[in-house]
């Protein structure tokens, strides 16, 4: 085996634990043994800049590659923005303004650059595909639409659903596969890593590319996991998520609450840790000789220190045990202050200056449900008469929010 082969083998080995499907395994082997410095495809719709340790699984793959030398580019879609991808979706999707697109795409260059290198340009690039269809000539995209059959885009799952529950697919839709398509084309994508949601839009691509007369691109596809709770994969709306942009505390803390039967999956998937280690840990959280606490512990740290560094994973390791197992208050909560005339007379009003961002009903709903502890005594009632000691108070308002309310 020559040294470009064994690199190979040794990429595709890193990578195996984070993919679900290739198409295809040979090709992508023949492109690396080439020692072509590949282009991978990496596109985006502005739609919402928010990336969570689901989507980062596509980022630390091409992050893979980037280490051996291969160039990431960064496709952002501010022209298919504009007409929405249906992927994954019951309903249509409202259109974007330029002025919205811009800010979501300055966003998601800052987020993909907590894991991408992107300040190199021999292994990171930035385009925008309104550089080829805001001026394409309407005989050149019909000649791409006769390229599709309607059966073809119709045969989607998530037409399919539309179609049956009598909801509208509008005609915007069914094309967007087309031009994601040829995004690969224009970019002469060698590889593209996507979730399996996107593999209908990037096999277009393959298809596309071969009826250019270019090679067809390789298409990567990664694994998806369960949320830290409940059966459907991270997602904004549901809340089930570790954003890229979360803090290391909010990260540690998050994690923490993670379902135990999905501790390693989350492993294999979000983390570094060797995975004879991961294997010894499934087998002793299975034969109780392991805590899930303890394993979890070990989870938080593992992803907190691949974004924040060892110091971060050590300091909230130490800031769960001593708050969490401990009932310690942590020492640098933030503070509120009150003058002895204006003192909160009502655990409502105190909460309400603490969360001066949360509406009224938040706050009931947040006493209600039992997460308010002031000075180690929980309060239920938002009704409920305070007496703040002069000095500090300490108020819990949640799982891992703390406050200090300081009467002078």
């Amino acid at each position: 085996m020559t040294e470009l082969e064994e690199r190979t083998e040794k990429l595709l080995t890193d990578i195996s634990r984070l993919i679900d499907e290739v198409v295809s395994v040979n090709e992508l082997r023949s492109l690396l043994n080439s020692g072509k410095k590949l282009r991978i495809k990496y596109g985006v719709d502005c739609t919402a800049p928010f990336l969570h340790l689901g989507h980062a699984v596509n980022l630390w793959t091409m992050r893979r590659f980037q280490e051996d030398g291969h160039k990431v580019i960064f496709l952002i879609g501010n022209f298919t923005s504009k007409i929405g991808d249906p992927t994954g979706r019951s309903t249509t999707r409202e259109m974007l303004t330029d002025e919205e697109i811009a800010v979501a795409a300055d966003e998601f260059v800052k987020q993909v650059g907590t894991v991408l290198i992107t300040d190199d340009p021999e292994v990171f690039e930035i385009r925008h595909n309104a550089d080829w269809f805001s001026g394409m000539p309407l005989a050149d995209f019909i000649g791409l639409c006769s390229q599709v059959t309607t059966s073809r885009m119709l045969s989607r799952d998530m037409f399919k659903k539309r179609m049956q529950n009598d909801d509208e697919i509008y005609l915007n839709e069914l094309l967007y596969p087309i031009l994601q398509g040829f995004d690969s084309v224009k970019l002469e994508s060698d590889l593209t890593i996507v979730g399996t949601d996107q593999l209908f839009n990037e096999m277009m691509g393959r298809n596309f590319q071969e009826k250019f007369g270019q090679s067809s691109q390789v298409v990567m596809t990664t694994k998806i996991t369960k949320g830290l709770w409940g059966e459907e994969k991270q997602s904004k709306s549901i809340g089930n998520f570790v954003a890229l942009t979360d803090s290391s505390r909010d990260k540690f803390g998050k994690i923490m609450t993670l379902d135990d039967d999905r501790i390693i999956d989350w492993m294999k998937v979000y983390t570094d840790i060797d995975l004879d280690r991961i294997a010894f840990l499934e087998q002793s959280i299975s034969n109780g000789t392991i805590n899930p606490r303890d394993a979890k512990i070990e989870l938080a740290c593992a992803i907190v220190r691949r974004y924040h560094g060892e110091e971060a994973a050590d300091d909230e390791r130490k800031f769960f045990l001593d708050t969490f197992s401990k009932k310690m208050f942590p020492d640098d909560a933030p503070v509120v202050a009150f003058s002895k005339g204006n003192v909160p007379s009502t655990i409502f009003e105190l909460v309400k200056a603490c969360h001066p961002d949360f509406s009224n009903g938040q706050i009931r709903r947040l006493i209600a449900q039992g997460a308010i502890v002031l000075n180690d005594e929980k309060i239920i009632d938002p009704q409920t008469s305070i007496s703040l000691i002069e000095g500090e108070n300490n108020l819990k308002t949640g799982k891992r929010t703390f406050f200090k309310a300081v009467v002078s």
